[in-house]
C-alpha cells in the first residue's frame, strides 16, 4: 500500500476517533433530551458506534465498503452537527428536538473530527470509482475492436 494511502488511512481513522470520543463523553449529558421513543444521548452513543466501527474497517479491512461506511458516517454526523446548528424543525418522527444554535469546543471538535475523516476518504474512493471505472471502459474498448464475441475466432 501507497504512503499517501497508509496516511489518508491514518487521518481518517483519527477523526472518527475523535468523533467516537466527543459524541461518548457528551452522550449522558444528552440523554434527558428525548421524544417518546429515543433519547439524543442513545443517538449520541450510535454515532460514536458507527465511528469506532468505520475507523476499525478503514485501517484493517480496507476495502470499499468500510471506506464508504466510514465516508457516511462522517458526512452524517457533520450534516447532524451544522442541519441542528442552523436549523429548528423540532422534533422530527422519532428523533428529539436536538437544535442548538451554539458552537462550544467539544462540538468544534466533533465537527473537526468529522470533517479531517471526510477529507481524508474522499481521494480514497475516487481512486477506486475512476480505477474499476477505468477498468470497464478498457474492457469495452477491447471488445469493440476485437468485434462481437460471436464474430471472434473460437467464440
Amino acid at each position: 500500500m501507497a504512503a499517501r494511502h497508509i496516511v489518508l488511512r491514518g487521518t481518517a481513522a483519527a477523526g472518527l476517533a475523535v468523533d467516537a470520543s466527543i459524541h461518548l463523553k457528551l452522550a449522558h449529558q444528552y440523554a434527558p433530551v428525548a421524544s417518546s421513543t429515543i433519547n439524543e444521548g442513545t443517538l449520541f452513543r450510535i454515532e460514536a458506534t458507527a465511528a469506532i466501527v468505520a475507523a476499525l474497517l478503514v485501517l484493517l479491512w480496507r476495502h470499499r465498503f468500510g471506506d464508504r461506511f466510514a465516508w457516511l458516517t462522517a458526512a452524517a454526523g457533520l450534516a447532524a452537527i451544522l442541519f441542528y446548528r442552523y436549523a429548528d424543525p423540532g422534533a422530527l418522527g422519532p428523533l428529539p428536538d436536538m437544535y442548538e444554535p451554539i458552537w462550544f469546543t467539544d462540538k468544534v471538535w466533533a465537527l473537526l473530527g468529522q470533517a479531517t475523516a471526510l477529507a481524508a476518504l474522499t481521494p480514497l474512493i475516487a481512486r477506486r470509482s475512476r480505477r474499476h471505472g477505468g477498468h470497464r471502459v478498457h474492457h469495452q474498448a477491447e471488445d469493440t475492436a476485437a468485434g462481437p464475441v460471436r464474430d471472434r475466432p473460437g467464440a
